[in-house]
C-alpha cells in the first residue's frame, strides 16, 4: 500500500519560503495515500502561476498546462481514462480570472474529479497584481489607489452553478484540508475545493494571523447541515466566503460520464479500437 512518501519525488519546490502551497501539496499527497492510491493511478493538472509548479512536485501522472486551461485538460484526461483519479490545480487568478469560463462549466458539467484552488488574493509570480479575490481597496502595483472592483465570491458561483461538492479550507490547517481532499476524491462528480493559501511576499493583508482571526471554521458547528443548498449559501454570504470545512454536497445527482449513452468503463487506452473491414465499408458507405 502507498504511503505519504511515495508521492514524493526530487523535485524540490521553489516557492517562497512560507508559502501556503506547500501545505496544499502534501495535503492532496497524504489524500491520495489515505485513499489507498499509487502514483500510478493518480493525475494531478496545474495551470499557470505559483501554484501551476505543484504538478512537477508530485509523484503521478502530470501536464503543466497553459493559463486558465487546467481544467479542460483535466477532463479530458479523466474522459479518456476512468480508472484514473484526476485532480486539478490552480490559483485563483487562473481559475476565477482567465479560467472562470472553465470552471463555471467544468462546475456544472459535474465529472469525477476533484479541483483544489490555491487562494492567495493576489496574482504571485508576476510580482503582485490585483487579482478577482482582492478586496475593494486592495493597493498593489496594479491598482495604486485600491481597487474599485468587488471581490469574485467563487463559492456562491459554484453553489449558483449546480456544484455537488462545495468545501474550502486553510493551508494551516492541514488535517481538515487533507480530510476535505480524500471527501472531494470520494465524491461522485466534481468536487471544488478553495483554499486560503496566503502568498508571504507580496501580500501583506491576507495574511495567516489575518485568516486566523477572520475564518468561521464548520467544523466547530456540528449541527450545521451540508445537504442543504439553501443554508450553504446563507451561510458563506452571513461569513463573507470566510467559511472553512464541508460546505455543500449533493450525493444523488450522477456523475457526467455515467450519464453519457454507450460510455466505455474500459479506458481509450485499453480499448481495442481497430476496425474490422466490414466496420470500415459500413463508414465508407455512410459517405457515398
Amino acid at each position: 500500500m502507498a504511503t505519504f512518501k511515495d508521492f514524493r519525488n526530487n523535485v524540490k519546490p521553489n516557492w517562497c519560503p512560507g508559502c501556503g502551497d506547500f501545505s496544499i501539496q502534501a495535503a492532496i499527497q497524504r489524500a491520495a495515500a489515505n485513499c489507498g492510491l499509487t502514483p500510478e493511478e493518480l493525475a494531478v493538472i496545474s495551470g499557470i502561476g505559483c501554484s501551476g509548479r505543484i504538478s512537477g512536485y508530485i509523484h503521478a501522472y502530470g501536464l503543466h498546462g497553459i493559463h486558465g486551461r487546467a481544467l479542460p485538460i483535466a477532463q479530458g484526461v479523466k474522459l479518456a481514462n476512468r480508472d484514473l483519479t484526476v485532480i486539478a490545480s490552480g490559483g485563483d487568478g487562473d481559475g476565477f480570472a482567465i479560467g472562470m469560463g472553465h470552471t463555471i462549466h467544468a462546475i456544472r458539467r459535474n465529472i469525477n474529479m476533484t479541483y483544489v484552488v490555491m487562494d492567495n488574493q493576489i496574482y504571485g509570480l508576476t510580482k503582485g497584481q490585483t487579482s478577482p479575490r482582492s478586496a475593494e481597496g486592495f493597493v498593489t502595483k496594479s491598482t495604486p489607489k485600491g481597487s474599485i472592483e468587488s471581490t469574485l465570491s467563487p463559492l456562491e458561483l459554484a453553489l449558483s452553478a449546480g456544484a455537488t461538492f462545495v468545501a474550502q479550507s486553510f493551508s494551516s490547517d492541514i488535517k481538515q484540508l487533507t480530510a476535505l481532499i480524500e471527501e472531494g476524491i470520494k465524491h461522485e462528480g466534481f468536487s471544488i475545493i478553495n483554499v486560503f493559501s496566503p502568498c508571504v511576499t507580496f501580500n501583506k493583508v491576507n495574511t495567516y494571523e489575518w485568516f486566523k482571526e477572520n475564518i468561521v471554521n464548520l467544523d466547530t458547528f456540528p449541527e450545521y447541515d451540508p445537504s442543504n443548498r439553501i443554508h450553504a449559501m446563507t451561510k458563506l454570504m452571513e461569513t463573507g466566503g470566510l467559511l472553512t470545512g464541508l460546505i455543500y454536497q449533493d450525493k444523488n445527482r450522477r456523475s457526467y460520464e455515467n450519464q453519457i449513452s454507450g460510455f466505455r468503463e474500459t479506458p481509450l487506452a485499453e480499448q481495442d479500437l481497430a476496425l474490422s473491414e466490414e466496420q470500415f465499408d459500413q463508414l465508407l458507405a455512410e459517405f457515398k
